[in-house]
């Protein structure tokens, strides 16, 4: 597998690497990343991203805290992480844990949710973060098997999105909102090109919708609010030129940010990580 960190792979790598951690990634291809990765003690602090991660536990123990809640998984246990959700990750024992996950675009969940079931619905969200689902666990298992070729991504999608519907709770919404898709599609491709502040005024002369209505609609088909979106992407730009070795202070800029400092805090925020140990880890 190719080394390469994407979207959401390696994000809340925090503790000094030792030297049995290691971390590979492929993607993101098509809204698709992969990860493969071990780690003793703490891996991962507080952290969020907008994407789905769906992983399953390899060896060891991983715990982590989520919803309120202490979770643990041994080998086989499938772990769904919604996008938007706060989480950490940690060794359950001295021996470390190993793990592979994969990461996917909310809104290809969606568009597989819309053709399973006929018609617009909400994203799917899993009843318990830790379980046996034997789709999903298949699912990431044939992940790693498969080129990163579009036919093969839209196969393995529609698997996921299966899974997620098998194992999402029995309180099913009383309806799906509305959804402008023309007007969502205008948004995230503004979004998409821009690394700068964006201001509500933008977006509604692009959209015509109202900032409240957009906001509402784009977590409905996204998974996350639009500033969220708009400042993972620009964090996205910023993770591929710290692999390039270009100068935090010059990145931070480039970036949209005020300053080194404000990358580094919002970085952080975001990854668990601070930009400095991500290239060290990238570099290793």
């Amino acid at each position: 597998m190719a080394r390469r960190l994407g979207r959401s792979a390696s994000e809340g790598l925090e503790r000094p690497c030792g030297a049995r951690d290691w971390v590979r990634g492929r993607g993101p291809v098509g809204g698709v990343e992969l990860l493969r990765a071990w780690f003793r003690g703490r891996a991962f602090t507080r952290h969020r991203h907008d994407t789905y991660a769906i992983g399953v536990t390899e060896a060891g123990v991983q715990m982590f805290d989520y919803r309120g809640r202490v979770e643990r998984c041994v080998p086989g246990d499938v772990v769904v992480l919604h996008p938007d959700e706060a989480h950490d990750g940690r060794a359950g024992g001295d021996d470390g844990f190993g793990y592979r996950i994969v990461y996917v675009e909310p809104a290809r969940i969606a568009t597989a949710v819309r053709a399973i079931r006929g018609r617009p619905a909400p994203l799917p969200f899993a009843r318990e973060p830790v379980s046996r689902n034997p789709m999903l666990a298949r699912a990431v298992a044939a992940a790693f098997r498969a080129p990163a070729e579009p036919l093969a991504l839209d196969a393995l999608v529609l698997r996921l999105a299966e899974g997620l519907i098998a194992g999402e709770s029995d309180r099913q919404p009383t309806g799906a909102p509305r959804l402008d898709q023309t007007a969502l599609d205008r948004a995230r491709a503004f979004l998409d090109g821009r690394r700068a502040i964006v201001h509500s005024t933008e977006l509604e002369a692009v959209t015509g919708l109202t900032r409240y209505e957009l906001a509402r609609q784009f977590r409905a088909r996204y998974g996350t609010s639009p500033y969220r979106y708009s400042l993972l992407r620009r964090l996205d730009f910023a993770r591929s030129r710290l692999r390039a070795g270009t100068p935090l202070a010059d990145l931070a800029l480039a970036a949209g940010f005020a300053d080194q400092a404000h990358f580094t805090r919002m970085f952080r925020s975001a990854y668990g990580v601070t930009p400095g140990r991500y290239a060290r880890l990238w570099r290793r």
